[in-house]
């Protein structure tokens, strides 16, 4: 008796992608939203303020639907949160590329400081970020802690710095650390208010040259 051929199998049509192919696209798409998603609720926050923003105002800034805003972030809150957390991705992103620049530890410090400052003045994610922390009692949800990985990050350069002999006798690195990261945040609040942050470099100096007068960062 012969055997029984098996049933051919089927193949897509001419044009018909694969359907793993059509998972990955579907994924990149979503990958997508929630980037535009993001970046409009950053510009909603920067702009108004966590407590004037609505999630329609997100989705309009977005261009996508209020479901698709709720497809990936359950509220206001969860949108906070995550342009919160952006934000200090970013501080963490510039301090390791400052540290790639392999600069003296005192360079280093005045390189993060300023660079940071940019940020301050070009970036909306940076400037919700930064807006959001102010509001942080009016969030209602757990926020990232502030500052704790930037005064880190200044206080082990200024500890490089003291094994040199490069920072001055009566100051203490961890000290210095937090004078730095005290008056770079208080006058980027300062120089929004007043300048929209336009002068926030030449601030950033003015702190420098303060706090760290005869080493001149190097």
């Amino acid at each position: 008796m012969a055997a029984e051929r098996s049933a051919p199998r089927s193949r897509p049509g001419r044009g018909t992608a694969p359907r793993h192919r059509d998972t990955g696209l579907k994924q990149e798409r979503a990958v997508r939203t929630r980037g535009q998603v993001l970046d409009a609720a950053a510009e909603a926050f920067a702009t108004k303020g966590f407590p004037a923003v609505t999630v329609q105002d997100v989705a309009e800034l977005a261009g996508v639907t209020k479901g698709a805003v709720y497809f990936h972030f359950a509220n206001k809150e969860a949108l906070a949160q995550a342009v919160a957390e952006e934000f200090y991705h970013v501080l963490g992103v510039i301090g390791q590329e400052v540290e790639e620049t392999g600069l003296p530890p005192l360079k280093a410090v005045a390189e993060l400081l300023v660079r940071t400052a940019v940020a301050f003045r070009d970036d909306t994610m940076v400037q919700a970020g930064a807006r959001l922390q102010i509001e942080r009692s009016l969030i209602g949800v757990e926020m990232p802690m502030p500052y704790l990985g930037y005064t880190e990050s200044l206080t082990a350069w200024l500890r490089q710095a003291r094994q040199q002999g490069r920072l001055p006798a009566p100051a203490s690195p961890e000290s210095t650390a937090r004078v730095l990261v005290s008056a770079f945040f208080g006058a980027q609040h300062i120089s929004w208010v007043l300048d929209d942050r336009k002068d926030i470099e030449d601030r950033v100096q003015e702190i420098l040259r303060a706090v760290l007068p005869a080493t001149d960062q190097s």
